[in-house]
């Protein structure tokens, strides 16, 4: 584990010496006080963002207009599934001072890493697709420009937030932070227009139910979009060049720190996935069920909510896919860096990455429906990284008394194997029958 001194945290992070002077108080006293848990808060804000992009936009609008509430459950349990993994990452990274592909390098074959690496990439790039088109559709519809304009314009959008890499990850931490809160006032005020039943809300989010066949692609969709393969890898890196816990007590004040935030920005995350859907299933269920398209659903609004309602949609979707874009490419590098032990200039990454999203849109391809087929590849991508991190954080060598209680590791095991079970599902029922998808 390699140790930052003050200074060099400072300059690496853009954390203020005053700020790490704060931690390092926080640390030292007698019981966990509240008051410093601001100043430990930035790992879990970004994280967090991966679960409201675009993807979830298209898939929660999808399954709240053809299914209403019925889908309230698979929003719920994915965002406690996520608040889990996302919990077990962070750990990984501040009890070892390793991200979960650098871990993962080591411990298996190089086939078994290159196959691994070539899976988060391919999930990367899903994720880019779905924040682009979706980011771009929103700019589109605002201001009148075709798709593809709207689209480079959140190119250049997501290059410049992460231009503050170079100054430090805290004023990237701030501009991620500042976008996770307009979107969430953004469905906070949607849902106070629409006012949504409480009770079916309530009823449909304990209760689980799958309708029929089109729900489980939308349920293996809300699962892909909701629990983000890349923000698994993506935390436990977060964590490194942060302040170090140099004794046990630090390590586990920190990690008390880090838990509190996942499962504060987990819930916000939540809140606005759940406001989606039930936002959709109030204005559109019953009224124009099955709204696949995130441009019918802007005009849908306006007709049913009025000019500003649905304004105000386009503004949380563009910032969703901004906040995201700039996330997925961070995650990018890390997983490279991680698995590869090489780094290709920022640049180049966004190239890569952003591409095969102008070339889906160029041939003419559905925007939304690419959106939502996006949202099932990382669906079929996401157990590789839960199970790895369960395999790792599992290991008493690694993790020594920070390793997980066995009853925390059998839920996470349980959660596991209800994606794979919706996964596996989901494929019988293509084969079988191809025609609802």
């Amino acid at each position: 584990m390699i140790e930052l001194t003050e200074t060099e945290l400072t300059e690496k992070t853009g954390i203020t010496a005053r700020t790490v002077a704060a931690m390092r108080d926080g640390l030292n006293q007698e019981r966990v006080s509240l008051r410093f848990l601001r100043y430990f808060m930035g790992p879990a804000v970004i994280a967090a963002i991966a679960y409201v992009d675009p993807g979830n936009v298209a898939t929660n609008i999808e399954a709240g207009s053809r299914y209403g509430y019925s889908l309230l459950w698979v929003v719920a349990f994915s965002n406690v599934l996520a608040m889990l993994f996302q919990a077990f990452s962070a750990r990984l990274g501040i009890v070892t001072g390793k991200n979960l592909a650098e871990h993962a390098r080591d411990l298996y074959p190089p086939f078994i890493v290159g196959g691994m690496w070539i899976v988060s990439e391919l999930a990367v790039m899903a994720t880019d697709l779905a924040e682009l088109i979706g980011g771009g559709l929103g700019i589109a519809l605002l201001t009148g420009f075709p798709i593809l304009v709207g689209m480079l314009v959140m190119a250049v959008g997501t290059y410049i937030i992460l231009y503050f890499q170079k100054i430090g990850f805290r004023p990237v931490e701030w501009v991620i932070a500042s976008l996770l809160s307009i979107i969430a006032l953004c469905y906070l005020f949607e849902l106070i227009v629409a006012q949504p039943p409480l009770a079916a809300i309530l009823y449909h989010t304990f209760v689980p139910q799958l309708p029929d066949k089109g729900a489980v692609v939308l349920a293996a969709g809300i699962i892909g979009a909701t629990i983000m393969p890349h923000a698994i890898f993506l935390h436990s890196g977060l964590t490194q060049e942060r302040i170090v816990g140099e004794t046990e007590q630090e390590k586990r004040r920190i990690l008390h720190f880090s838990n509190i935030e996942t499962v504060l920005a987990l819930t916000v995350a939540g809140f606005v996935n759940m406001a989606m859907l039930a936002f959709a299933a109030r204005v559109f269920h019953g009224v124009n069920n099955g709204i696949a398209e995130i441009d019918t659903a802007y005009y849908g609004i306006i007709s049913y909510r009025g000019i500003v309602a649905a304004s105000i949609f386009l503004v949380s979707l563009v910032a969703a896919g901004l906040s995201s874009s700039a996330v997925g490419t961070m995650a990018g590098q890390l997983v490279m860096q991680g698995f590869l032990r090489r780094s290709i200039p920022l640049w180049v990454r966004r190239l890569v990455t952003i591409v095969p999203s102008f070339i889906v849109v160029g041939l003419g391809f559905n925007p939304t429906t690419s959106l939502i087929i996006s949202q099932v590849i990382l669906s079929f991508a996401l157990p590789v990284p839960m199970i790895v991190l369960m395999m790792v954080i599992g290991r008493r060598a690694i993790m020594g008394s920070f390793t997980p209680h066995w009853g925390i590791m059998a839920l996470a095991g349980i959660g596991s194997a209800v994606v794979l079970f919706i996964n596996i599902l989901l494929v019988v029922q293509t084969i079988w029958d191809i025609s609802f998808i």
